[in-house]
């Protein structure tokens, strides 16, 4: 009856009818029948397909003008809506039209009128789904009636806790509170579910970011229970229909602290000059399978996240550190890709199987780069046995590379920060995390197992999942032409048609330039989000037709469902139509999921990061620093020192003229002095300012006075890309056009 009733509305010559009317058309008489029609109208109202108009017509809700979509909320209090039905475009929504709506909530809206160029500007009609549930804040009283500020700024809400629901918390404790109630005026009623700590305590700040992002610190009880239940040590049984490698010389190569060990290498120089690349990836799915507790448990995560004094893993400890980890000279499973790799770099001759490994070493990165950059004589000595493998690692990287950049593909540089805390959790060191020969020899060998398996599938036609990066957008590319400009640079094609090989041009051209840090950071930002999907769609960045994620299940659950899928179509040819066709339906869900998963993870890492970079330079006000101008807008200019740390310079404290902003140059130019500020300039600084809780630091220019800031009113216009707020002053006049420096200080949106 649903589809009957779909196709009738969905017809293009259909007019609005009552029930009754439809009732009549479709012949339904017998009272039993128009039960089950008024039940599948009152389904199809529920899910927001069909819309009732005040005379009771039924129609497709888009026909009413209506949208459904995400409502994301801006600290003051204005937000932008992501359509279900179309994530390209953003709609943006003034404070005064958000009526009743809060943060995350999927609503029903309107788009009432086209603002400049593609931007939308809508008004939200309902709430159809909240969105927070719960929140962390810090508890306070107010004369005996308790309430909780939350952490996230765009929980704007007031959060009222009735004394039988506050847990025994105590002021200034850290907790997590359940909403229970939305009332009028922008006042939830709550109850708290957990007290984490004193707001001052160790780890909770960490712990307040993780709870803020809905991230899980602990494991269900099913899930560790059947984790205690897996063997620690690999049995006979297991090596049934397996490869034994045990007698090859395989290494794993990571970081020092590195505990989860999922890749494993060996490479050898075949007699015909080719070489023999073996990748052996930890054998995840074995023991984690399909629907158990850990697989559950595993799907809802999506991904570990690697925070700066945590790990919150996405299977247990017993799993990640113990029987999957490939720890040195114990029997492990696998699954292997072994590669035939000629002179060029092509994979000439390919093998994915099970297999049984026993690693000889657990090399670091920093080991194997003294071997092969620095050639420290100790350590050369100590893995001597191992020196002519590392030596044909190191020709086949070069091989490789040199394909893969000839091809096309964009080789990021952007810099990382590593933050090092003592054990309060308080940093005391921030500094760039630096990549050699060996990092890059692990990335580039990872990167021809993931390609070769996708390829794989790719042909057989069999469900899978796939790592794709889609081709650029192109009013981000313009954007990021126009600071290339700006600094004297041309990309070879149009906004529409760039090859990644133009990109990968200009990365090299600015390899050694002051500026290079700059340009890679303005590139990521240019590009498309990488995310997973059921479509081989490729992978623009890397310039290839065939992606997906192998070599880290430990750690990712796409690439355990590729682990399992290896396991089921190739080694146990599970074929079936059946099964095939269970697998194309779980796959389109897997995918959005963990692109979902891997969205929060990065957002929670930023966030710590930001925060404890803040923290850092709490001490640090009235020190200067040399840094380089990472971008310009229209209220300052953000400044980058060389330890990623980046902080404000408003242009309110830049006293010695009036600066204008110039789109075109992307620069602040001086009206008196014509004193010019420019993306990639070096300045000095003095920081004035650094925000812990809003993760926000500020700087001076060194030489220039600030002034008093004046009393600002800040407006809900918006520029194109949402990454900064264009400010009016009270008599809603533009600022640059006649009063000078009422802009406030805003944040880029990172």
């Amino acid at each position: 009856m649903k589809n009957q009733i779909l196709e009738l509305i969905n017809n293009p010559n259909y007019e609005r009818m009552t029930l009754n009317e439809i009732a009549a058309l479709i012949n339904v008489v017998e009272a039993e029948a128009f039960k089950e029609l008024v039940k599948t109208f009152v389904s199809l109202e529920d899910d927001y397909i069909l819309y009732r108009d005040k005379n009771d017509r039924y129609d497709l809700l888009e026909r009413f003008g209506f949208k459904k979509g995400v409502l994301q909320v801006h600290k003051k209090g204005f937000g932008f809506v992501t359509l279900v039905d179309d994530d390209s475009k953003d709609v943006f929504i003034p404070k005064t039209a958000m009526n009743g709506a809060m943060n995350k909530d999927v609503v029903l809206l309107t788009i009432s009128k086209r603002k400049s160029g593609n931007n939308l500007e809508g008004e939200i009609i309902k709430v159809i789904e909240r969105g927070m549930t719960s929140t962390i804040g810090v508890y306070q009283e107010d004369k005996n009636v308790g309430y909780v500020t939350s952490d996230d700024n765009r929980f704007t809400s007031k959060i009222i806790i009735n004394k039988n629901n506050s847990k025994g918390a105590m002021p200034d404790h850290k907790v997590k509170v359940e909403i229970i109630k939305f009332l009028e005026n922008n006042i939830v009623e709550g109850k708290i579910v957990e007290i984490l700590g004193h707001k001052n305590d160790p780890g909770i700040d960490i712990l307040s970011v993780v709870y803020k992002h809905g991230l899980s610190t602990i494991f269900s009880e099913m899930a560790l229970e059947q984790a205690e239940h897996i063997k620690d040590e690999v049995t006979e049984e297991d090596f049934k229909g397996r490869r034994d490698l045990r007698d090859q010389l395989i290494v794993t190569i990571d970081g020092e602290d590195a505990k989860d060990l999922d890749d494993a290498v060996t490479v050898t120089k075949l007699e015909n000059g080719n070489y023999k690349l073996g990748v052996h990836i930890a054998d995840v799915s074995y023991y984690v399978r399909e629907n158990d507790w850990i697989d559950k448990e595993a799907f809802k995560r999506g991904t570990s996240v690697y925070l700066v004094d945590r790990v919150i893993p996405m299977i247990p400890h017993r799993l990640s550190n113990g029987i999957c980890s490939l720890n040195p000279n114990v029997n492990r499973l696998v699954i292997s890709c072994e590669m035939e790799i000629n002179q060029i770099g092509d994979v000439v001759k390919y093998e994915i199987f099970p297999g049984v490994i026993k690693t000889v070493e657990r090399m670091t990165y920093t080991n194997v780069n003294n071997i092969l950059v620095h050639h420290d004589k100790e350590v050369m000595k100590r893995y001597e046995y191992l020196l002519p493998m590392f030596n044909a690692m190191n020709e086949l990287f070069d091989i490789l590379n040199k394909r893969r950049k000839k091809r096309g593909a964009i080789n990021f540089e952007t810099n990382e920060a590593r933050i090092i805390v003592d054990e309060f959790g308080k940093p005391y060191d921030v500094k760039l995390r630096t990549r050699d020969v060996a990092e890059k020899i692990i990335e580039e060998f990872m990167l021809a197992a993931n390609e070769t398996i996708a390829e794989n599938f790719h042909w057989l036609n069999y469900p899978f999942i796939y790592r794709v990066h889609e081709s650029p957008k192109e009013e981000k590319l313009k954007r990021f032409f126009q600071l290339l400009n700006a600094l004297g640079y041309v990309v070879k094609g149009r906004e529409n048609t760039v090859h990644p090989k133009a990109f990968q041009e200009i990365l090299e051209k600015v390899e050694n330039q002051k500026e290079a840090a700059v340009i890679n950071t303005m590139l990521v930002r240019s590009m498309a989000k990488a995310k997973y999907s059921e479509q081989s769609l490729g992978h623009y960045g890397l310039a290839t037709k065939f992606y997906t994620h192998f070599t880290s299940p430990i750690r990712r659950y796409p690439d355990t469902i590729v682990h399992r899928l290896i396991r089921e179509l190739l080694f146990e040819t599970k074929t079936d139509e059946n099964n095939l066709e269970r697998w194309t339906v779980l796959i389109k869900d897997i995918a959005l999921q963990t692109s979902k998963c891997e969205r929060t993870a990065v957002d929670c890492e930023r966030d710590v990061d930001d925060m404890k970079k803040a923290e850092y330079m709490q001490d640090k006000i009235g020190q200067e620093f040399e840094g380089i101008i990472s971008s310009v807008t229209n209220w300052g200019i953000y400044v980058e020192l060389p330890n990623t740390i980046e902080g404000l310079v408003h242009v309110l404290d830049m006293t010695d003229d009036y600066y204008d902003f110039d789109e075109k140059t992307m620069s602040l130019i001086g009206e008196r002095t014509k004193k010019i500020y420019r993306i990639g300039d070096e300045v000095k600084v003095k920081v004035s300012a650094a925000n812990k809780e809003e993760g926000e630091i500020d700087f001076e220019i060194v030489g220039v006075n600030p002034r008093q800031r004046p009393k600002i009113i800040i407006s809900e216009e918006t520029d194109p890309d949402h990454k900064g707020k264009k400010p009016y002053n009270k008599d809603k006049k533009p600022y640059n056009k006649d009063k000078k420096h009422n802009n406030p200080k805003q944040r880029r949106n990172k």
